[in-house]
């Protein structure tokens, strides 16, 4: 079981609340995801009818995969509680949130979890001191494993 992140969104957003959300996917779709055949990198989420979906989001068609393969970046409803969907779109409606799928994974039930992050973008100053920040941590953990 592999899990699929969104490592772009960390440096372009500051990522404040995570939520996890269940996904309404096909079966060769979970069948490409088991097999880490997913990509979030330009994936992000809009509201439709007062329902949650991703966009742009790519899963690979299954290799083994006849007639009924999948679209693979087809727009994907995203199953949460009424209560948090409300929540998620009074915070989009504040000035500068966005919603943006961050990593998927299976849970210990074997279900298919996209977890999504209210995130607020970063100006280029704070990219270059994400970079610094990075850099300085690479020293560290070299550093450590010479002694």
């Amino acid at each position: 079981m592999k899990e699929i992140k969104n490592k772009k969104a960390a440096f372009e957003y500051f990522l404040e609340e995570k939520i996890e959300v269940g996904m309404v996917l096909t079966g060769t779709e979970i069948k490409s995801i088991r097999a880490g055949e997913a990509n979030l990198t330009d994936a992000y989420c809009i509201f439709a009818k007062d329902e949650l979906y991703v966009r742009s989001m790519y899963i690979a068609p299954y290799k083994q995969g006849s007639y009924q393969n999948h679209e693979p970046r087809r727009e994907r409803k995203l199953l949460l509680k009424k209560q948090e969907l409300k929540k998620i779109h009074r915070k989009i409606k504040e000035k500068g949130y966005s919603v943006i799928p961050f990593r998927i994974y299976f849970s210990d039930r074997g279900l298919a979890k996209l977890e999504i992050a209210m995130a607020r973008g970063k100006k280029k100053h704070d990219k270059r001191d994400s970079i610094k920040q990075k850099d300085v941590q690479r020293d560290m953990d070299r550093s450590k494993k010479m002694y």
